[in-house]
């Protein structure tokens, strides 16, 4: 038997779950009263209260809403798309395309040379803060607010980054300085222009902690990635609910194959068995080397393997913060609007799917940043937009998912700014779009240290917690946490992997392979979709 703790553990604390606005409002009450570590604290939520205007310009009733605790983008490169296809669980999903990368340049209000077009085709001579970010070669030369000077720097950028083995070579020469410093030194990018470079990685760190090891491969899966799905996009959400819709079918694909879930209750405590006996037997299946887990109510169970993520393992936290660990805090500030912010949604190329995702980036340098903050270690904002296609809001709303790297009491003001920022510069807006709702929350995360503090999880073979020699023999493995990014990364699928090797093998000819499931048969003698 093998207990997987986040299938397992209470509902209130999953960060993969979607909820309506009544679900999120208790969830919010949990967080705050928890007597024990969450990935999440300091929650809050408030409502505009009026009940004036049309239908899309007040809240609707509470299922309407679908809210995400994990609006992850996920690559065309995505090792996880491959994934989806071989186990077949990508028949029960449904995707919807990314469109248009913006960024926000309140200050740069009369320099030339700011890269990228404005809304509804504004030049260079008409200044909008709102500045479409090119995202590949084609959008670069198409791009009439780029001098020819820029244009060659950038240029040779984007060939860089799209070449495997000539990136790859570059990290290996320049991987740990400044992303900022690479781009000035090597090809004399403008500042001005790095801004746009530095959002397409996503990076929630600021600039001068961007390194290049972290940049360049995120600028070479962003633009490889293009064309991939359709024309003139690289990314895709999941409808319905972020990556909770993947958690939720792969759990429903489980079941079918003899899984067992036990929902809302945590794990109260784990007893390992005998190390030393466990290190020394050939085999774990004698019931006194299995491993006793008490679940919240007073059941227990045995398990040959125990696999956990942070915070819901009994000690994780304290046990991971004994090696060398990184605690990372974003705030975060989800909401609901009054406006489809159509705009903003334009079709990425001829022929590409309508989207129903956006990209905002706000950098430090743009906004207004609250004292006593120190301006050069304030990382951007970043707004994931979601348009009604995507099921979580009624017609004529979109909701906003602001995030900031920033461990400050005054991070969810700055994410409401930036919010109001958006709202009062998109264009075609008959009148300012308002704030519906607000979820304000901080989310934890307890990451290996790396070079650079928030390049995401770290995980492989032979540096992961799970192979410490006692807990690989007593059957407990430790998964990496999902990490900060904004996109979902290729080593959460990697970790999992490795703990997949570990605990099938001893299995022979009947272990299978990764990610690969057989069609089954139903009652009805039907193949069954999973």
């Amino acid at each position: 038997m093998t207990v997987l703790t986040d299938a397992a553990d209470e509902k209130e604390f999953c960060p993969g779950l979607e909820r309506n606005l009544q679900e999120a409002t208790a969830w919010v009450e949990q967080v705050n009263a928890a007597s024990r570590p969450t990935p999440f604290s300091t929650a809050s939520t408030t409502q505009r209260q009026t009940n004036e205007g049309s239908p899309g310009t007040r809240l609707c009733f509470s299922r309407a809403y679908s809210i995400s605790l994990s609006p992850h983008l996920i690559y065309a490169r995505s090792n996880l798309v491959p994934a989806l296809v071989s186990s077949k669980v990508y028949r029960q999903l449904e995707f919807l395309a990314v469109g248009s990368w913006w960024i926000y340049d309140g200050i740069a209000e009369r320099q030339e040379g700011t890269l990228g077009e404005g809304v509804n085709g504004a030049t260079r001579d008409q200044h909008v803060p709102l500045r479409k970010i090119p995202g590949s070669r084609e959008d670069v030369f198409a791009d009439k607010t780029i001098d020819l000077r820029s244009t060659r720097s950038l240029m040779k950028i984007l060939k860089l980054a799209a070449d495997s083995e000539t990136y790859s070579a570059t990290v290996a020469e320049s991987g740990d300085q400044s992303f900022p410093d690479f781009l000035t030194s090597q090809y004399k990018v403008d500042t001005r222009l790095q801004a746009p470079l530095q959002a397409l990685t996503l990076s929630p760190d600021s600039p001068s902690k961007t390194s290049v090891s972290y940049a360049f491969p995120r600028l070479h899966r962003h633009l490889t990635s293009i064309g991939i799905f359709g024309p003139g996009f690289g990314a895709v959400v999941p409808k319905w609910g972020g990556l909770a819709e993947i958690a939720q079918v792969a759990c429903r694909a489980g079941a079918v194959g003899g899984g067992v879930y036990v929902l809302k209750k945590g794990i109260d405590s784990v007893d390992r068995p005998n190390q030393a006996a466990a290190i020394s037997t050939a085999t774990r299946e004698t019931d006194n080397l299995l491993t006793s887990i008490k679940l919240q109510g007073g059941d227990e169970v045995k398990a040959r393997w125990t696999v956990g993520t942070p915070f819901t393992l009994p000690n994780y936290p304290a046990e991971v913060t004994k090696q060398q660990t990184t605690a990372i805090v974003i705030a975060h500030l989800t909401a609901i609007v009054s406006s489809s912010l159509t705009s903003l949604f334009p079709p990425p190329a001829e022929g590409s799917p309508p989207p129903a995702s956006i990209v905002v980036v706000l950098p430090a340098s743009s906004i207004e940043i609250p004292q006593p903050i120190e301006f050069a270690d304030v990382p951007a904002i970043h707004l994931i937009i979601h348009s009604s296609d995507t099921g979580e809001c009624p017609e004529g709303q979109s909701i906003i998912y602001a995030s900031i790297a920033l461990q400050d009491p005054s991070a969810s003001q700055l994410l409401s700014s930036a919010i109001e920022t958006l709202l009062s510069v998109v264009p075609d807006e008959p009148t300012k779009p308002d704030v519906l709702w607000t979820l304000a929350y901080q989310q934890h995360h307890l990451m290996q240290s790396s070079p650079s503090r928030l390049s995401g999880p770290q995980t492989g073979p032979d540096d992961d917690p799970a192979d410490d020699e006692s807990n690989q023999h007593c059957g407990i493995i430790h998964l990496q946490d999902l990490g900060p990014s904004l996109a979902l990364e290729d080593e959460v699928l990697k970790d999992v992997r490795t703990a997949w090797e570990r605990i099938t093998a001893d299995d022979g000819d009947d272990r299978g392979a990764f990610m690969q499931f057989d069609n089954r048969v139903g009652i009805d003698g039907e193949q069954d979709d999973m």
